[in-house]
């Protein structure tokens, strides 16, 4: 059977370079297998009798796709890195490298229907919600061809049903219960993602979003993503109590390993589900790490040690234990996956050079979309002398 799928494969020409990419081919892909039983950790339920499926089938597709886009992020925030040293991004930068597998788990677990809301440390879930690298990376340098036009830069970034992106802390998880409400009363069957860090867990708004998010049973995910740190303050140093997938008292709440991009994607599948039945908000804690300091200013290695990150990186990096998984259930070889590395390479390094060559931003931009659907309108300058007017 082999022997005749390559004939067919190399029937449009003779070449011994066609046959040896035919044969590649076969060796490649003859001993995988379509779809495999994952079994996922334990998740802990609050006010929950039953939770999600920790025994759920992985296609091979999905597997191939979820490995690429977690690549994809994490090659573009080591670019984002290395830009930021170089002077080519100013400001904040937030990376996420480390935490890919939240957005990638949440994200394959939704539509570009439902509605997601983050925080600061964006740039995964900007490109998790269509944004190309190209798009994320122009923004980061300024130019002019970025997702907002390089003006909101590592904190700002917004595509349809993605809310950004906000620098506040915390701020965000009213506007989601907002976002939430406006799903319910278009009686779309739709929900709304609002994520926020264990640092901001803190914060008093959250607690009143909580509170009317259930009053009204809103379709609403609220997702503490876990990073053990906020800023420089470790979670036990912040917090009474550390686990946050209680915190919604009243709200039943559910704990993932979110290491584990299969167990993101399932929780977020049930999560929905309960939502959309009509039995109102969740909240999530995916318990995740980040490599890099708090943004660009902390190297991150004054609060935690070396030794902490290094055995993270060796024992539970996302993308080397689910490129391990999916090796050993035969989903696809090492051979095929160190293309879609190079592929990923390429994509990067590509967007890298096409944003440093795109144009900046006029100065006039500086006065255009200060309000919406507006007719022209003034705007004062740094003295109560200098005035523009809008374009």
């Amino acid at each position: 059977m082999l022997s005749s799928i390559a004939a067919r494969i190399t029937s449009t020409g003779h070449s011994s370079a066609k046959k040896a990419v035919s044969w590649k081919f076969l060796r490649c892909y003859s001993s995988t297998v379509n779809e495999a039983n994952v079994t996922v950790l334990d998740f802990k339920l609050h006010k929950l009798d039953d939770g999600p499926e920790t025994n759920t089938v992985l296609t091979r597709d999905e597997a191939l796709k979820y490995y690429r886009e977690m690549q994809v992020i994490r090659r573009m925030e080591t670019a984002a890195g290395t830009l930021y040293k170089s002077k080519e991004i100013r400001g904040f930068c937030h990376l996420y490298s480390g935490q890919e597998a939240c957005c990638v788990g949440i994200q394959n677990a939704l539509t570009l229907d439902d509605a997601v809301i983050t925080a600061y440390r964006a740039h995964g879930w900007a490109y998790m919600r269509g944004i190309s690298a190209h798009g994320i990376l122009a923004e980061l340098t300024g130019r002019k061809t970025g997702c907002a036009k390089g003006k909101g830069g590592s904190m700002h970034m917004y595509a349809k049903n993605f809310y950004g992106g906000n620098g506040i802390v915390g701020a965000q998880v009213p506007l989601g219960a907002g976002i939430a409400l406006a799903h319910q009363y278009r009686d779309e069957k739709t929900v709304c993602v609002t994520l926020y860090g264990d640092g901001a867990a803190n914060q008093g708004q959250i607690f009143e979003a909580f509170n009317m998010a259930k009053l009204w049973d809103l379709p609403a995910i609220f997702v503490c993503e876990n990073n053990k740190y906020g800023m420089g303050t470790a979670v036990d140093r912040a917090a009474a109590s550390t686990d946050y997938y209680t915190r919604g008292d009243y709200i039943p709440g559910i704990w993932i390993d979110g290491m584990d991009v299969i167990a993101v994607r399932e929780a977020t599948k049930f999560s929905k589900d309960y939502c959309l039945s009509g039995k109102g908000p969740l909240v999530l804690e995916v318990e995740t790490y980040r490599y890099h300091g708090h943004s660009m200013s902390d190297p991150g290695t004054s609060y935690r040690t070396r030794e902490e990150v290094q055995e993270i990186r060796q024992q539970r990096d996302p993308i080397i234990s689910f490129k391990q998984k999916i090796i050993e259930l035969n989903l696809t070889t090492e051979e095929e996956l160190k293309d879609i590395d190079k592929s990923v390479r390429k994509e990067i390094e590509e967007a890298v050079v096409k944003a440093k060559a795109d144009p900046r931003p006029a100065i006039a931009e500086t006065f255009t979309h200060v309000y919406a659907n507006t007719p022209k309108y003034t705007v004062r300058g740094c003295d109560a002398f200098s005035v523009h007017t809008s374009s």
